[in-house]
């Protein structure tokens, strides 16, 4: 009997799980763009776009290769918009009774997909190099789930930058050398772009179309929409800009929105790109003399430690993981994550890079954005849907354990040691975003007082009973129970004015 063999937007990939299973002599390939999927939260249209030119062009390749393919576009006249739809209309076409599918990367998927009135079977997503079972044992009875450690076992399991049992250099871990300040000059011209073809600029058309009121602009558009081109992206970044990723992966500088980051994210978790494949290349590369070892370890952590680690956490974690809020925070969500005027410079700069390209590296989303927000208060709820928006990168397994656990501090201490909050000196020390700003960075209280110093300590003073004892604090709360207490009272009820007027509309 046929079997549909359900194949989502970001399993694009040959290897996956449920195409290894199927048979081309009776199965179906079921893909479909619907409305559930790219508006459940507001997408920005680039991500959008990015996915169903994807799909499409992968489908193309699978008819190619001999499969059977039901492939549903978004304005499809009998397009019913939702998956378990697609799946029952797909079943009654061809008389199939069971699905076939590679475990979603969302408990919502998922939790879809166990109520469709057909057999489903589930199949576990072996691109990930950690199974859920793996991930499962090595954080049983251990008091706190460092990523340190599972990235150890990682490189064991993979053997990359291993020297037999030892690691290659004679440590773990290179990040002391990956925390340079921003250079005077950026050597490398960014992420490889590419033209849209005919089929690209149709799939435009329809996104700008049906989601031009979503925040991003769909154009212009340059993202790699099949493996060979996100191939081709990743090689020509390991040439140019891997060999100074590490210095200055940390780095922000106005204009300069990319520096030496891969821009590869997008294609990792849609499966144009292996994870395991791009980080041998990336290992080979320091192996041949072409990039240092700095370099060459920061990115193996983040795919093979920190990516796979807060996919553990997510799956570890459950359904109601991204309800978390251990702080008690509330305030809405701000009008400036939007693209509201806003005299910070740095959340300007930010935001506005969002918006035009689904995109803000690493220390952006967490020091400038997720910092202000953890600050300011900001309900981690609305904050995570945020990012789940508005990033080409962001599903809700890699994207909710970094938002809830890791910048906004939710999950009260699951993810981070301590909450990653700083005051305005951080950025001007690693960007050039203060120089341009309204605010004086240097100015502690008073109306030009950098937010983020006034915040820092409203933060600390209202959660001193929870972080007064974590070791990797108490230091602040010394430096703050110092200060002279008509200068305390001063800070906070500036704090609190400007929190005021964030709460009113008022542009800050």
């Amino acid at each position: 009997m046929t079997r549909l063999v359900l194949i989502l937007g970001d399993q694009l990939s040959p290897n996956i799980n449920a195409l290894q299973t199927a048979d081309r002599a009776r199965d179906v390939i079921v893909m479909a763009e619907v409305m559930d999927e790219a508006g459940y939260v507001h997408h920005h249209p680039k991500k959008i776009a990015f996915l169903f030119a994807a799909m499409r062009k992968f489908a193309a390749k699978l008819e190619a290769d001999g499969w059977r393919v039901a492939y549903s576009r978004l304005d499809d006249e009998d397009n019913p918009q939702s998956i378990d739809k697609i799946l029952l209309q797909r079943a009654t076409e061809h008389g199939a009774e069971e699905v076939i599918v590679t475990e979603p990367g969302e408990w919502r998927l998922i939790r879809l997909l166990q109520d469709v009135p057909l057999t489903v079977r589930m199949l576990p997503d072996t691109r990930f190099i950690a199974s859920h079972q793996e991930f499962e044992s090595w954080a049983k009875g251990r008091k706190q789930l460092r990523m340190e450690y599972f990235y150890r076992d990682m490189r064991r399991k993979t053997g990359l930058l291993m020297e037999g049992d030892a690691p290659a250099g004679g440590q773990w871990n290179y990040d002391h050398e990956n925390r340079k300040p921003a250079p005077d000059v950026v050597t490398f011209d960014g992420p490889k772009r590419f033209a849209p073809d005919a089929e690209t600029e149709a799939v435009l058309a329809l996104v700008e179309a049906r989601f031009g009121q979503h925040f991003g602009d769909v154009h212009p558009f340059w993202f790699a929409t099949d493996a060979e081109q996100a191939r081709a992206h990743l090689e020509a970044w390991i040439a140019e800009g891997l060999p100074l990723f590490g210095d200055y992966q940390d780095a922000m500088l106005e204009g300069q929105k990319f520096l030496y980051h891969a821009v590869i994210g997008l294609y990792l978790n849609a499966g144009l790109l292996d994870p395991l494949e791009t980080c041998k290349a990336v290992e080979n590369a320091w192996k041949n003399g072409r990039a240092p070892l700095n370099a060459v370890e920061g990115f193996i952590r983040q795919i093979i430690g920190w990516r796979e680690y807060v996919r553990g956490i997510y799956f570890l974690e459950g359904p109601e993981y991204t309800q978390c809020n251990i702080l008690g925070h509330h305030r809405p969500l701000p009008a400036l994550f939007w693209g509201a005027d806003t005299k910070m410079n740095c959340m300007a700069a930010t935001v506005e890079q969002t918006r035009t390209d689904a995109y803000a590296h690493h220390i952006q989303r967490l020091m400038v954005t997720g910092n202000f927000a953890l600050l300011a208060g900001i309900d981690p709820a609305q904050v995570h849907e945020w990012y789940l928006a508005v990033y080409a990168d962001a599903y809700e397994w890699v994207e909710a354990p970094n938002v809830i656990g890791m910048s906004q501090f939710a999950d009260g201490g699951i993810v981070a040691s301590k909450p990653y909050v700083s005051s305005g000196n951080y950025i001007d020390r690693m960007s050039d975003y203060c120089k341009n700003c309204a605010y004086k960075v240097k100015e502690k209280t008073g109306e030009k007082a950098c937010p983020f110093n006034l915040l820092y300590w409203h933060f600390l003073t209202r959660h001193r009973d929870r972080f007064v004892g974590n070791p990797r604090m108490a230091q602040m709360y010394r430096t703050w129970d110092r200060m002279a207490e008509d200068r305390r009272e001063t800070v906070l009820r500036d704090a609190e004015k400007w929190l005021e007027k964030l709460d009113a509309g008022v542009p800050v």
